[in-house]
C-alpha cells in the first residue's frame, strides 16, 4: 500500500520513521527456465528403487468411449443447448465446446476412462506377478466413518432424491394442467363456432335462402332420428323395442313440446259434431214410461185444497 507525502511527514514528525528502516528497493523480473537436465536429476534423486507391485504406477491412454457414455453425453449436450436457448432468447447459442458445464462432464468421463484403462492393464500384470486382487472372505477393515454418520448421509441422500421426485411430479402435473386447459379452450371455441354456423344456417333457412336441411345431417349430433330408430339427438346405438315403446308412450302422453294448455276446450268443429249425442229416455217432459209429469198447483190452490180436506 503506497503512502502519501503528508502521511510520511506526519509519521516522521511523530518519530515513527527512523534512519535505516526505510530503504529503496528495485523489483527484479523473475525469469523461468525449463532446465530439463536439472529436472531429471531431481526426479532421479526423489525416485525410490521399489518394484512395480509396491508403486502401482501406470502411464496409459484413456479407454475407448463406451456407447452408453456417448449416448449420455449427447443427451447432456442437447439438454444444455435447450437450456441456453431458453436463457438467452435474444442471443444465439454460443459454441458448446467452451461451456463449463459440459466440460465438467467431459472431464469426469475422461477420469473414468483413464481409471478403466489402468484397471484393464494393471489387473493382468498383478496376476502375472502372483499378487491377489480379490479381498478374502474373512477380511475385516475398519471404516473411516461411523455407522451413525453414514445413516445421516443416507437420510440426506434419500431426502434429496424424494425432493427430486416430487419436483418432477409437480412439473408433470403443471404440464398436464396446461395441456388440459388448452384442450378445454379449443373444445369451447370449436363448439361456439359450430353453434354460430348452425345459427347462420337456420337464419338462411327461415329467410328462404336455402330450402334443404342438410346442415343438420352434417354433424351426427344434430341429426334427429337419423339411424337411431326415431330417438332424440345425442343418443348413440340402436334403440331396443322396450325403449321405443317407452318413447312412443311418452310422446303420446306429453306430446312433442307443442301446446299443452286448452286441450279440452271446444272448437268450432267439435261443437258442431253431434255424432256421439244420445237422446235421454222418457217422455217430452222427462217423465217415466212416456207419461207427462204433472205440474204443481199454485199456492192459492194448495191452500183451498187443504181447507176442503179439513
Amino acid at each position: 500500500m503506497e503512502e502519501s507525502d503528508s502521511e510520511l511527514q506526519e509519521a516522521f514528525s511523530k518519530g515513527l520513521l527512523k534512519p535505516g528502516l526505510n530503504t529503496v528497493t528495485t523489483f527484479v523480473k523473475r525469469e523461468f527456465k525449463n532446465n530439463v537436465a536439472e529436472l531429471k536429476r531431481k526426479l532421479a534423486e526423489m525416485k525410490l528403487a521399489l518394484p512395480w507391485a509396491e508403486r502401482l504406477d501406470l502411464v496409459n491412454k484413456p479407454a475407448p468411449l463406451a456407447p452408453e457414455l456417448a449416448f449420455k453425453m449427447g443427451e447432456e449436450e442437447r439438454a444444455r443447448e435447450v437450456q441456453l436457448r431458453n436463457m438467452n432468447r435474444n442471443r444465439p447459442v454460443a459454441d458448446l465446446s467452451a461451456d463449463p458445464v459440459l466440460n465438467d462432464l467431459k472431464r469426469e468421463t475422461l477420469f473414468y476412462r483413464q481409471a478403466q484403462a489402468a484397471v484393464l492393464e494393471g489387473i493382468p500384470r498383478l496376476k502375472a506377478l502372483g499378487v491377489p486382487t480379490r479381498r478374502p472372505d474373512d477380511y475385516l477393515a475398519q471404516m473411516a466413518k461411523t455407522d451413525a454418520h453414514m445413516q445421516k448421509v443416507r437420510k440426506v441422500l434419500q431426502k434429496k432424491q424424494a425432493a427430486v421426485v416430487l419436483s418432477e411430479r409437480a412439473r408433470k402435473q403443471r404440464q398436464l394442467r396446461k395441456l388440459g386447459k388448452q384442450i378445454q379452450i379449443e373444445t369451447k371455441l370449436r363448439r361456439d363456432k359450430e353453434k354460430r354456423e348452425l345459427r347462420e344456417e337456420v337464419k338462411k333457412y327461415r329467410k328462404g335462402v336455402r330450402t334443404d336441411l342438410d346442415f343438420l345431417e352434417a354433424n351426427p349430433k344434430r341429426a334427429i332420428g337419423k339411424g337411431s330408430g326415431g330417438r332424440g339427438p345425442g343418443q348413440k346405438g340402436p334403440a331396443s323395442k322396450k325403449a321405443e315403446a317407452k318413447q312412443k308412450y311418452k310422446s303420446k302422453k306429453f306430446g312433442f313440446g307443442g301446446k299443452k294448455r286448452g286441450g279440452k276446450v271446444n272448437t268450432r268443429a267439435s261443437a258442431a259434431d253431434v255424432s256421439e249425442y244420445t237422446r235421454p229416455k222418457g217422455g217430452p217432459r222427462g217423465g217415466a214410461k212416456g207419461k207427462a209429469r204433472q205440474q204443481r198447483p199454485g199456492k192459492s190452490k194448495r191452500i183451498k185444497m187443504k181447507s176442503k180436506k179439513k
